[in-house]
């Protein structure tokens, strides 16, 4: 077992070593293919010995993998016409083209691009009526219905006249994040420079970026200060960012189900979805788009993440331990009604979102952190990247082209966490008298400073297994140690709502109440 640990670690370093440029793909195409022929033979029934009259038991079939295989078969073009549970649609929208040359946190530089959104209501004369609705990983900027796109939104029955975002008061603003594909510039984007697709020439991009744009379209449309800036998910952490980043263009700030800094579990699981997507021998180093799509890492990488999204306690109400047909024998492909539920989840999903676009936007997700010592350093590269600019640079290198990753030799051994040593702000701040040991870290109290005079509302459910209620709570009590007399934390118990991380998109009552009044 040792010497085979050794050869795999060794044949794993030489795959690292091989960093290809994009010049290199096509060569590679005879590998996949001939590659793919073989999985198909390992997924294949096994011939029968000649010399042996039958095998102890049948062969086990596998109508999952025939159903891929089947599906590959069919594939001659990519599909982008909706999004994740619920549906998310496309269709019409508005689109900003700004040309003023974007600056990313990375040193990535955009020298034109786009930003889809849509819009509901009506922006009063001096345009304080505002509402920035931010989006979750995977959505457009559809959350509502429209006159040109009567689809339903990912949002429907949260906008709308007397609705929490109410249409006869607000007017309501959402985009598709910059990375994402739904109109908004991201790695299916054309590069400008030389009329092909980004792929994975496309920047690394930090939540903070993608706010950035945002804030450029409200340039555009004459918007100085929002009444709101709404989020939920992702959105809650963009939310959260463009206060950090504008507070002097906010007045109140909504994050539902998000965080101030990603944590070790939820990066973990994105980390896992990016894996397995990036091991489907179609994804081609991110240079797919003139072939077929790699439908099987989305389709495993969406599985993952509806396990992260929704909660136990709804999967026991709704499935048990059911299976699809107990009159049939246990297969190995799905079989129990979770099993079924995932699977078309990851299904219905795997050719309706951009691969490249999942990769970049869960990456900025776990890049996410508004503690002071990182907001520190974002401004020092990027002044240095801006003189670099100024100076006529073009060549702003974001990394080294050569591969970084390396196996270590010696497994990796737990280090103490950073912020564990880091001392506990003022017990006062829990408005108690008790000490309590879990207060935020202190860089976390002064990389939210600049929040400190706003309406803040945040919100979570104790059924989200992706942003654990906790993380809610760091940034409520982390508000409160700036000195944010204006902070309204809500939590909702299981007992109340118990769709997990999705009770932001399908708890209208609880969450679209909490929403209503506090706007």
């Amino acid at each position: 077992m040792a010497s085979f640990q050794n050869a795999a670690r060794s044949a794993s370093r030489r795959l690292l070593k091989q960093c290809e440029t994009p010049t290199a793909f096509a060569g590679r195409n005879r590998f996949h293919l001939s590659q793919s022929s073989h999985l198909r033979r390992l997924h294949s029934v096994p011939p029968r010995n000649s010399q042996s009259t039958a095998a102890s038991n049948p062969a086990l079939s596998f109508p999952c993998l025939d159903a891929q295989e089947e599906k590959t078969a069919r594939l001659s073009a990519r599909s982008l016409e909706s999004g994740p549970e619920p549906s998310y649609t496309t269709g019409h929208h508005e689109r900003f083209r700004c040309e003023v040359p974007l600056l990313l946190d990375w040193g990535g530089v955009l020298p034109e691009f786009d930003v889809a959104y849509e819009t509901w209501g009506t922006l009063n004369e001096d345009k304080s009526n505002a509402i920035l609705l931010h989006t979750g990983l995977s959505a457009s900027s559809h959350a509502h219905s429209t006159e040109s796109n009567p689809k339903p939104g990912w949002w429907e029955k949260f906008i709308g006249p007397g609705g929490p975002l109410d249409t006869n008061k607000y007017f309501i603003i959402c985009t598709n994040v910059l990375g994402g594909c739904y109109g908004s510039t991201g790695p299916s984007s054309v590069d400008p420079s030389d009329g092909k697709r980004y792929a994975t020439r496309f920047p690394i991009l930090t939540v903070e970026d993608m706010v950035r744009a945002q804030f450029r379209l409200l340039d555009a449309l004459g918007i100085q200060k929002l009444y709101a800036s709404v989020g939920s998910s992702m959105g809650g952490m963009q939310s959260l960012a463009a206060g950090v980043l504008f507070p002097e263009r906010i007045n109140k700030i909504v994050s539902i189900s998000g965080c101030a800094r990603s944590h070790p579990y939820s990066v973990a699981m994105r980390h896992t979805q990016r894996q397995v997507l990036m091991m489907d021998p179609r994804w081609e180093r991110g240079f797919y788009y003139d072939s077929i799509p790699p439908h099987f890492g989305m389709k495993l990488a969406r599985e993952i993440a509806t396990v992260t999204y929704r909660s136990g306690p709804e999967w026991e109400k709704r499935f048990g331990r059911k299976r699809a047909d107990p009159s049939k024998q246990p297969a190995l492909c799905a079989d129990f009604l979770i099993e079924t539920y995932l699977d078309h989840a990851g299904e219905k999903f795997c050719l309706e979102y951009d691969a490249n676009s999942l990769l970049y936007v869960s990456k900025a997700m776990d890049l996410f952190d508004l503690g002071y010592e990182q907001q520190v350093e974002t401004r020092k590269r990027r002044a240095e990247y801006e003189r670099k600019i100024t100076q006529g640079d073009k060549q702003l290198e974001q990394s080294d082209p050569a591969c970084s990753l390396t196996l270590p030799e010696q497994p990796y051994e737990e280090q103490p966490s950073v912020t564990a040593s880091i001392p506990p702000i003022n017990e006062s701040v829990f408005d108690r008298g008790d000490k309590n040991p879990e207060a935020p870290p202190e860089d976390l109290v002064r990389g939210l400073a600049p929040l400190k005079n706003h309406k803040v509302l945040v919100m979570g459910a104790a059924s989200d297994i992706l942003f654990p209620a906790w993380q809610q709570r760091e940034i409520a009590a982390t508000l409160q140690a700036v000195g944010n007399k204006n902070v309204e934390h809500v939590e909702l118990g299981e007992d109340v709502s118990h769709f997990g991380h999705d009770t932001f998109l399908l708890d209208l009552k609880n969450v679209g109440g909490t929403v209503q009044r506090f706007l």
